[in-house]
């Protein structure tokens, strides 16, 4: 519902003071190229495209000249550290690679609100750190809202708030009191199991 994919039965929806639940798919689809970005589980990225083309493509239903486009994805893959990899297609990377280049097309045209729907579920656990602290560095340097769908209560020290649903009722909600300490935490382990 909040990516506007869904309507409401009742109630409402407001992200940013805009109503989404009133807006049909035109204008839904508008508002999201200006305040969403999205991380899938499987990637979603078009195999006869580059890295950087994948990482682009966002910028160009935006109306942003070719030169602007490139610049900009290949500075997000830089951040994501996937200099090397700009002119390689989605087979010819790894699933963190794939899922790094996912990350850097989410965030490429500075979304306040970035959607990661089970964004590590493909990725081995020494990968899943890498990829989640990667993705929460990125959005406190840009000041974003990150909101995460997940079954792995491993991922919760991510965040500030967690929502904990069951049959699609809110069981309950928690607050992590420092989630940037827990990361730091997750981030040591991982180095010392290297």
């Amino acid at each position: 519902m909040i990516a506007g994919l869904e309507k409401p039965t009742s109630g409402t929806v407001v992200l940013n003071g805009t109503h989404i639940e009133k807006m049909n798919e035109r204008k839904l689809a508008v508002f999201r190229q200006k305040n969403l970005g999205f991380v899938f589980q499987s990637y979603n990225l078009l195999p006869t495209m580059t890295a950087q083309e994948n990482v682009a493509m966002p910028l160009m239903f935006s109306g942003k000249k070719q030169s602007v486009r490139d610049k900009k994805a290949k500075a997000m893959l830089l951040a994501v550290g996937l200099g090397a990899r700009l002119r390689h297609k989605p087979t010819q990377m790894s699933g963190g690679q794939q899922q790094r280049v996912a990350i850097a097309r989410a965030f490429v045209s500075d979304p306040p609100i970035i959607l990661a729907d089970e964004p590590t579920g493909n990725l081995d656990s020494s990968t899943t750190v890498e990829v989640m602290n990667m993705i929460v560095d990125l959005v406190r340097k840009n000041n974003q809202t990150l909101v995460v769908v997940t079954h792995e209560p491993e991922l919760a020290v991510y965040g500030d708030k967690v929502v904990h649903i069951k049959d699609g009722m809110i069981e309950r909600m928690e607050i992590n009191s420092d989630p940037v300490r827990k990361m730091e935490t997750q981030k040591t382990e991982q180095t010392l199991n290297q």
